[in-house]
C-alpha cells in the first residue's frame, strides 16, 4: 500500500498558518510538499514564539509544516525566476497564500507558468481575493471573524462580541486550498490543462455562515447569541449544570429526548404533551433548561457521562490541557512522537486522516534544507548551485 497522494508534487510560497495549514495534509498523505522560501529568513513564522525547542526552532512552524521539504529561492530575481520555471516542470502545482496583488508581481499565476507546464494548477489563497477593490488588503482571521458575524454569533449575549477561540477560517482556508489544487489536478490529468483556482479568508469565513445567512436571506431572521451556548433551533442542546460544574447535551435527533428522560430516570417526560417533537421542546426551552438543572444536579458530570456513553450524545467541557490528557486522546493512538535534531523528541498531533499506511512523521524542515537535493534531482551541478548562491537566488 501506498499514501494516497505519492507521487504528487507541489510547489508551494506560503507563509504564516493558513497556506501551510493546507498544504500540510497534503504531505501527510504523500505529497511532496516543496515550500519555497526567501535565502534570507524564510517563511517568517519560524521567528513566532513564545515557545522554542531545545534546538532554537519555533513549536509555532512546527504546528504547520511536518512532512515538508524547505527549498529557498529569490522570486525576485532573474536567476530565481528561470529556476522556478525548471521547478514548475517538475510538479502537478504551485499554490500560495499571498496578498492578492503579489501572485501576478512575482509570475505564479497560469498564464506566467503555463509556457514551462500547460498542466500546471495554480492555487492562489488570499484574504479577499486576487481582484476586486480589497486585492491589494492584507487581511487576518479575525478580522474575517468580525466583518463576517462570527464576534455576532459566539460568546454569552450578556458580554462583548467574542471571537472564536481558534483560528478557523485560516485553517479552513488552508483546506479549501488544498481541495482547489487537488481538484485542478485531477481536471488537468484528465485534461491535460492546468489553470489557476482562488479561494479566499473572506470568502470561507463567509460561506461557512451556512444555515443563518440561509435564514436571514430568504426570512430575514438576526441569528443572535445565546445563553449557555444553545443551539438556535433544538432543544436539549446546551450546557446543563451537573453537581461539579457543566455537560454540553446535544439531543439533535428525536430518538435522544427518550433516551435522556429514561437514563435521568424521568420516563415521564416521554409522552408529556409539552415535550413531544422538536418544536414543542424549543417552545419550553427555560423549562426544559430548569427540569434538566434540577436532575443533572444530583451527579457530577463525569457520573452522568458514564450513563449517557453510547446513548444520548454529551460531553465535558474541558480546557485544552484536560483535552489533550483525555484518555480518549491519549489511549487511541491521536498523539505522536516526531525526532527532532538537537532536541529529541517531541509529541504532536496524529494528522486526522487516516489511510492504509500511517502518515509520515517527519518534522518541520530547516530553511533550505533540501534545496540541493531537489536542484540536482533537476539537473543542477555543483558548480550551478554555487553561482546561484553567490547570487544569492538560493
Amino acid at each position: 500500500m501506498t499514501l494516497p497522494l505519492e507521487g504528487v508534487r507541489i510547489l508551494t510560497v506560503e507563509q504564516y498558518g493558513a497556506g501551510p495549514f493546507g498544504t500540510m495534509w497534503l504531505a501527510d498523505q504523500g505529497a511532496e510538499v516543496i515550500k519555497i522560501e526567501q535565502p534570507e529568513g524564510g517563511d517568517f513564522a519560524r521567528a513566532l514564539g513564545p515557545y522554542w525547542f531545545d534546538n532554537g526552532e519555533s513549536q509555532w512552524f512546527h504546528a504547520y509544516n511536518r512532512n515538508k521539504k524547505s527549498l529557498t529561492l529569490d522570486l525576485e530575481s532573474d536567476q530565481g525566476r528561470q529556476v522556478l520555471y525548471d521547478l514548475v516542470k517538475s510538479a502537478d502545482a504551485l499554490t500560495s497564500n499571498l496578498r492578492g496583488d503579489v501572485p501576478e508581481k512575482l509570475g505564479l499565476t497560469y498564464e506566467h507558468l503555463k509556457a514551462h507546464n500547460p498542466k500546471i494548477v495554480c492555487a492562489h489563497l488570499s484574504a479577499y481575493g486576487r481582484q476586486g477593490p480589497r486585492a491589494a488588503w492584507p487581511g487576518f482571521d479575525y478580522l474575517m471573524q468580525a466583518e463576517t458575524g462570527y464576534f455576532s454569533l459566539t460568546g454569552d449575549p450578556d458580554h462583548e462580541p467574542t471571537r472564536f477561540g481558534l483560528s478557523v477560517v485560516d485553517q479552513m482556508t488552508g483546506l479549501a486550498l488544498g481541495y482547489a489544487a487537488l481538484c485542478g489536478i485531477i481536471r488537468a490529468r484528465a485534461s491535460g490543462d492546468g489553470g489557476d483556482l482562488d479561494v479566499s479568508l473572506f470568502d470561507v469565513a463567509l460561506s461557512n455562515l451556512g444555515y443563518p445567512a440561509m435564514w436571514y436571506l430568504n426570512n430575514g431572521h438576526v441569528q443572535e447569541r445565546l445563553a449557555r451556548s444553545a443551539h438556535p433551533s433544538l432543544t436539549p442542546c446546551q450546557l446543563y449544570k451537573t453537581s461539579d460544574g457543566w455537560i454540553y447535551l446535544m439531543c439533535n435527533k428525536e430518538k435522544f429526548w427518550p433516551a435522556l428522560a429514561t437514563a435521568l430516570s424521568h420516563p415521564e417526560w416521554i409522552d408529556d404533551p409539552r415535550f413531544l417533537t422538536f418544536k414543542e421542546r424549543f417552545d419550553h426551552r427555560p423549562l426544559i433548561q430548569d427540569m434538566l438543572d434540577e436532575a443533572l444536579s444530583a451527579r457530577t458530570t463525569a457520573e452522568w457521562l458514564v450513563d449517557f456513553a453510547g446513548s444520548v450524545p454529551a460531553s465535558p467541557i474541558l480546557d485544552v490541557a484536560e483535552a489533550l490528557d483525555n484518555p480518549f486522546v491519549k489511549d487511541e493512538g491521536r498523539l505522536q512522537d516526531i525526532e527532532l535534531p538537537g532536541h529529541g523528541t517531541y509529541r504532536y498531533l496524529r494528522p486526522p486522516v487516516q489511510a492504509s499506511d500511517p502518515a509520515p512523521a517527519r518534522p518541520a524542515p530547516k530553511l533550505g534544507e533540501h534545496t540541493d537535493d531537489v536542484l540536482g534531482a533537476l539537473g543542477y551541478d555543483a558548480e550551478r548551485l554555487a553561482s546561484l548562491r553567490k547570487a544569492k537566488a538560493i
